[in-house]
């Protein structure tokens, strides 16, 4: 991950520009396509963002669950991402809303630096363990 577009994003948060967050967000989102991550109950799962005719990214990712994979639009990363700017911290992901696909959601904006989480989720979404 990139840690200098890392730290733009939690300073664009912390200033409360979400148009520039934003930005800066679907740039790590690209960046950390087939990064691994967990779910805050410990399971794995990593990501890729579907190409579209014209070879150019789409605003659609797919998170890779073992065999399954499942997709994930940019609209539910956006509305989770809205809610997190605004309570700055979620002790499970349904506190982000209900939005579709919020489970993965929760430990890519924690990874991010967007979302404080306590340190019990911390541990289980950690892949350096």
């Amino acid at each position: 991950m990139d840690e200098k577009l890392k730290q733009k994003l939690i300073e664009a948060v912390k200033a409360g520009d979400e148009n520039q967050a934003s930005e800066l967000l679907w740039q790590l989102v690209i960046d950390c396509q087939n990064c691994p991550f967990k779910t805050v109950s410990g399971l794995p799962f990593s990501y890729t963002i579907k190409r579209g005719r014209n070879g150019e990214l789409t605003k659609e990712l797919w998170i890779d669950r073992r065999e399954n994979s499942k997709s994930l639009a940019w609209s539910s990363i956006r509305l989770a991402f809205s809610n997190a700017m605004k309570i700055k911290s979620a002790d499970r992901p349904k506190a982000l809303g209900d939005i579709r696909g919020v489970s993965y959601i929760y430990p890519m904006l924690w990874r991010f630096g967007v979302l404080e989480v306590p340190q019990t989720a911390q541990q289980r979404m950690n892949t350096e363990l």
